[in-house]
């Protein structure tokens, strides 16, 4: 009501977007920024992550609005095509194949609006560019990952979108944690688990967290700094995917180094010798 559309930038464009529902994590910005770029996509504004007031104040003369975190920011997406026309994709960053269908949908949209035609073609040439490179680095941790069971313990957009990025290396999510995340986010993330409630949960208590990991029923944990005592109580890899991370995972280059983090700490001698019976207790 103060802010938003009291500012004209005077240098609009037809291909300008805002990302709603970032907030720019370990950098993670500059991760799909640069894919924008070289497609000739503006970001006009990332409302919080990194953004300027001046930047916030002219977000209503964006073309099209790219939520990432829809519990936050949802209701301004709505607002905002309301007042300003200004047409919303609900989508994620994280993975590969939602990196690309994110790229997809945002020059369809622009494309409908006015952008040249040719972006929808320069999108699909990036995205071919850009699999490939990154499946071709991927292919080393898939081998070494593949049938891996990881516990998926966060909430919001990351409950449904880390678990295709989990997924296309070959890893079995055996469960994930819907808090703070929306209706939309509970039934994408119970399709990519294949329609099993079982595998969803608002909660997990630490007793029953624990007990999974000491019945083997999870190789390892994916949460957030609060919780990974359990983990390393019941001696299971864990690493934070939430938002004290030191690491950005998202796009293309994210996804590289997400799952690097993960076979660094899934494949880590250490736990062969944490888990072996202390010399005193052999016989």
């Amino acid at each position: 009501e103060h802010v938003m559309g009291t500012v004209e930038p005077g240098d609009t464009g037809l291909t300008d977007i805002n990302i709603l529902g970032e907030y720019n994590v370990a950098g993670e910005l500059d991760q799909f920024r640069p894919l924008l770029a070289r497609l000739g996509i503006r970001l006009r504004a990332s409302i919080t992550g990194d953004a300027r007031y001046r930047e916030v104040a002219a977000a209503h003369t964006a073309r099209v609005n790219m939520v990432l975190c829809s519990q936050a920011l949802i209701t301004l997406a709505r607002k905002m095509k309301e007042r300003w026309g200004i047409p919303y994709y609900e989508g994620s960053f994280y993975g590969i194949s939602d990196t690309s269908e994110a790229l997809r949908n945002i020059a369809r949209m622009l494309v409908e609006r006015g952008a040249d035609p040719t972006l929808a073609e320069r999108t699909e040439a990036l995205i071919a560019e850009e699999e490939a490179k990154a499946w071709a680095r991927l292919a080393p941790y898939k081998a070494r990952l593949t049938g891996k069971k990881v516990l998926l313990y966060t909430g919001g957009v990351k409950s449904w979108s880390v678990i295709q990025a989990l997924q296309e290396v070959g890893m079995d999510v055996v469960g994930s944690s819907v808090r703070k995340a929306t209706e939309a986010d509970k039934k994408k993330a119970l399709e990519r688990l294949g329609g099993d409630e079982d595998k969803l949960a608002d909660a997990i208590t630490p007793r029953d967290m624990y007990a999974m990991f000491k019945d083997g029923k999870a190789d390892m944990m994916l949460s957030g700094g609060r919780s990974q005592f359990v983990a390393l109580k019941a001696r299971t890899p864990w690493i934070d995917i939430n938002q004290e991370r030191h690491h950005g995972f998202a796009a293309y280059d994210g996804m590289v180094a997400l799952v690097r983090e993960i076979d660094q700490s899934i494949n880590n001698p250490i736990w062969a010798q944490v888990r072996a019976p202390a010399p005193w207790d052999e016989e």
